[in-house]
């Protein structure tokens, strides 16, 4: 990382940013460019290692790409805030973001329901009782986070 001083390295304070995002954007391999698709997710954590779920139609190009090669990139950012400096003429970016590199497995029908539970958890919704006859048309799989760094960027006052 080219900017070690903006780098966080405590595993706590990541899946804090990690929490606070609301889309994550996984990179799939294709050819003669990535193919990059921003999704909803959910998190779990087993023993400071992450894990993003997702979900979709049982159909699709990003589907067909995963099952092609399922080593995956992903990132994710939040609070986001422009700040200007007037005397010297310049401006930049607040900013919290997580990347990183996987794997995607597909999950068994028996867990989706618990895995989708996982993702409405993410968005303040655990309660939700969504209907579980659309479980069968959906296609729910997870990444497993093999690495990641984390960076922030703060306005120096």
């Amino acid at each position: 990382m080219r900017r070690s001083d903006r780098e966080i390295k405590d595993f706590n304070k990541i899946v804090e940013i990690i929490r606070k995002c609301d889309v994550c954007r996984l990179a799939l391999h294709n050819e003669p460019y990535p193919y990059i698709v921003p999704l909803n997710f959910g998190l779990d954590i087993f023993d400071e290692n992450i894990v993003l779920y997702f979900h979709c139609a049982n159909e699709g190009q990003k589907l067909d790409l995963i099952r092609k090669n399922n080593n995956v990139s992903f990132e994710m950012d939040t609070a986001h805030r422009i700040f200007t400096d007037d005397q010297k003429g310049s401006c930049s970016m607040e900013y919290e973001s997580v990347m990183g590199n996987g794997y995607i497995e597909f999950v068994p029908e028996k867990e989706k329901f618990s895995a989708l539970k996982i993702l409405m958890k993410h968005y303040h919704k655990e309660d939700f009782e969504f209907n579980v006859s659309v479980i069968p048309h959906t296609t729910v799989f997870r990444l497993v986070v093999k690495s990641f760094t984390a960076k922030q960027r703060k306005q120096n006052l």
